[in-house]
């Protein structure tokens, strides 16, 4: 048997055969990656332009023909930027609302879909239907009654209307907390309720460790969501101090005469925490959207 195998692997036909193999293996892998970086080019785009736009004077900008690439880079221009606008302030403000809406869509969903997943009880499966039938809703249809509901109860004014929302579930966050909460076997719950402990606690300390990229997904939609909200503040903020980036950008531009580089510089830095918290948990990111990942704890 091994004399066979060696003279089969010395046979030039099957030698030729195999590099043959190889060889088209290596070219449609490189053409993928070709392919692949050729697209990401494409879609990366607009943001390289607005980085190289941020670093150019305004004389190079309304140059024609444009230039992509800045002939000199001026870094100055993001102070410039920061200091066109109460840039810190309303970065607090940002970061109260985004950080508060990302506790509250942690907390609400996970606990809401254990209940859908572990819990039984009369109703569950029509109820659970009705959370998913809201998803097909658009928020344009539930923005004038919302906003007549948070003005009669005087709420117009205050972050609570973009933030007391998330602890209240979202119907896409339940369902894929759900699908993560059925990949977990019931005997977990069974062990844990032998020794003594109620459905908050096995959520609490058996649940929320067991799913955690469901969770960090959770987190990274939020918090790019609330990060980048800007028809929100713009209907219920009414104080100036209370404004948040997004609107602080959209009145920067509105002045008289808009420079466009530090515009541009400021939305680099008010896009810069969104891309670097995607890029420091783009793993978890990955595992969350795996909907059987929630056995691997």
């Amino acid at each position: 048997m091994a004399t066979e195998v060696q003279r089969l692997s010395h046979n030039p036909i099957v030698t030729k055969k195999g590099a043959s193999k190889q060889r088209t293996r290596f070219i449609k892998t490189i053409g993928s990656y070709l392919l692949l970086g050729g697209i990401s080019l494409v879609l990366l785009t607009p943001l390289l332009w607005m980085i190289f736009t941020s670093l150019k004077p305004m004389t190079e900008i309304v140059q024609f023909p444009p230039t992509f690439f800045p002939k000199t880079i001026h870094w100055e221009n993001y102070l410039m930027a920061i200091n066109s606008f109460p840039f810190w302030s309303y970065a607090k403000n940002t970061l109260i609302i985004a950080g508060s809406v990302v506790i509250g869509n942690v907390l609400a969903n996970s606990f809401i879909a254990y209940g859908f997943a572990k819990l039984n009880f009369p109703g569950k499966r029509i109820l659970f239907a009705l959370v998913l039938s809201t998803m097909m809703i658009p928020g344009f249809v539930t923005m004038i009654p919302q906003y007549v509901i948070f003005s009669k109860i005087g709420w117009v004014g205050t972050y609570l209307p973009l933030i007391v929302p998330s602890f209240f579930g979202n119907a896409f966050n339940i369902f894929l907390m759900r699908q993560f909460y059925l990949s977990i076997s019931n005997e977990l719950i069974e062990a844990a309720q032998l020794d003594g402990a109620n459905h908050l606690y096995i959520w609490s300390h058996l649940m929320i460790p067991l799913t955690k990229p469901a969770l960090i997904t959770i987190a990274i939609n939020s918090f790019n969501g609330a990060w980048n909200d800007f028809l929100g503040p713009l209907l219920y903020i009414k104080d100036q101090r209370q404004y948040t980036l997004q609107i602080g950008l959209q009145v920067f531009k509105n002045q008289s005469t808009t420079q466009w580089h530090y515009l541009m510089a400021g939305a680099v830095l008010v896009l810069l925490p969104t891309i670097l918290l995607f890029f420091f948990a783009q793993r978890y990111f990955i595992e969350g959207m795996n909907l059987t990942a929630g056995t691997k704890g």
